[in-house]
């Protein structure tokens, strides 16, 4: 049909636009984030902490995201590795019990950072203690959080909350793809860990770049929609998979490079989808699909 194009050269046109778009956010100030946090830390030890942390808090507004992150940070030091290492429930409780970010309490923060010290304790790391779930050959990263929050599960809350609740706020920061989550805080930790560029500031050696998982939140889906990475309407982990198999079709080699461009296009208001506003103020226009049709 003549003003058709293959599905070969539109692909080539996206690519050539999320680079150009990934070229733009790719600077340490490009926008407002809580990696802005990770990245002080320059120790690899010190900085998986936070960064498990960070992403664990990241949802809901950007400046209260911060604002929390900021207050764990206060708490923890200049080396939270070293924190964590020495972190005993009932001595250190004290200075996190007032926290509270949304629906998760200063006592959750209190047993987030004893399933830390344990999992440090048992692999040395939080990088070794992942990766005993994760395999070279494995498509995604799918089965190594399975692997990974299961084990968690597993260690002891009693010294964090006492009488441990039938739902340990805690386990919010360990869900799990066989739940149909689309695990958006784990893969935005594992995104910051293993990706290595002027964003996100990387350090891990496993898993592998190419086998990450977008972490999906409102912005990715809408970005998502628009570029038809899916067709799929319904959040959760098959839609995050979705979307990053169409990236990888891009990108094999790292998928979610674009991650942090699409998730900030959106938050700006320069993705039009199902608005008036349509495509006029997005850089990605000729490739989305404003509409949604």
């Amino acid at each position: 049909m003549p003003g058709s194009r293959s599905p070969g050269t539109r692909t080539t046109e996206v690519r050539r636009l999320l680079d150009r778009l990934y070229a733009d956010f790719n600077h340490p100030d490009s926008a407002f984030d809580p990696i802005q946090v990770v990245r002080r830390y320059d120790c690899r030890a010190d900085r998986e902490i936070i960064a498990f942390i960070a992403a664990g808090l990241a949802f809901g507004r950007v400046t209260s995201i911060v604002a929390s992150i900021e207050a764990v940070c206060q708490v923890l030091g200049p080396s939270p590795a070293a924190a964590v290492r020495s972190f005993e429930p009932e001595r250190d409780a004290g200075a996190l019990l007032p926290l509270v970010h949304r629906w998760i309490t200063g006592r959750d923060l209190v047993a987030l950072l004893w399933l830390l010290r344990q999992m440090v304790d048992e692999a040395g790391s939080l990088e070794e203690y992942f990766a005993r779930g994760w395999s070279a050959d494995a498509p995604d990263v799918a089965d190594a959080l399975e692997s990974f929050s299961a084990r968690v599960r597993t260690l002891d809350l009693t010294r964090a909350y006492g009488r441990v609740p039938k739902a340990p706020g805690a386990y919010f920061f360990f869900s799990r793809p066989s739940s149909g989550s689309a695990c958006k805080r784990l893969n935005l930790f594992l995104r910051w860990m293993v990706r290595r560029d002027d964003v996100d500031p990387g350090g891990w050696q496993s898993p592998l770049p190419g086998q990450l998982v977008i972490p999906l939140d409102t912005h990715t889906i809408r970005a998502g929609q628009c570029l038809r990475l899916t067709r799929r309407a319904s959040p959760g982990w098959k839609m995050a998979a979705d979307i990053t198999t169409s990236l990888r079709a891009i990108d094999s080699a790292d998928p979610v490079r674009y991650d942090f461009a699409l998730c900030h296009l959106s938050m700006m208001g320069a993705c039009g989808y199902k608005t008036k506003q349509r495509d006029t103020r997005c850089p990605l226009k000729g490739v989305c699909r404003p509409s949604g049709s």
